[in-house]
């Protein structure tokens, strides 16, 4: 299986919010194309509800085998990545755990129950290195529909291989 990895940063925001449970939620902003010189964790802008973090970097993995899920990604109209924190030790402290652009692992992370999760626009630049490998790497899959075992069938209603029904006139 064929791989590319590409390290990006990402932007989150941290927001106040009018709730009895929880005081704030955190959002991901943005994908930066290229890793800044800056640590994670530095603030970036500050409003009076909400404060925009540097996270830090992570890493875009793409699979050839995959390259269905990132087409469908790229044609959609508004193609998307999606990125994942989790609270470090169910303290305030989060960790950026994944950003990747295969909607259905996108997907899948929303239902794991990762603390936070969210999509963010492609970058063009990211768009079209996600293109390009998609065009060398994809192989269309031919659907083939499977055809039952006629000895199989006959089986479970009762009848025997041959296809002869049993009992009766």
């Amino acid at each position: 299986m064929t791989e590319a990895s590409r390290e990006v940063g990402v932007v989150l925001r941290r927001r106040a919010i009018d709730n009895p449970w929880i005081d704030h939620m955190w959002s991901p902003v943005s994908i930066l194309e290229t890793v800044p010189a800056t640590a994670p964790w530095t603030v970036l802008s500050q409003e009076a509800d909400a404060t925009l973090y540097y996270a830090g970097a992570a890493f875009i993995d793409l699979f050839s085998a995959e390259t269905a899920n990132y087409r469908d990604n790229l044609v959609d109209g508004s193609p998307q990545i999606w990125v994942a924190l989790r609270r470090q030790d169910g303290g305030p402290e989060l960790e950026l755990t994944k950003v990747t652009a295969d909607p259905t692992e996108g997907e899948a992370m929303f239902e794991s129950g990762t603390d936070v999760i969210g999509t963010v626009p492609m970058p063009p630049d990211i768009a079209a290195w996600i293109a390009a490998f998609v065009d060398e790497f994809h192989v269309e899959q031919v659907f083939h529909k499977r055809k039952r075992d006629q000895a199989n069938v006959n089986r479970r209603r009762g009848g025997d291989p041959s296809g002869e029904r049993k009992g009766g006139a």
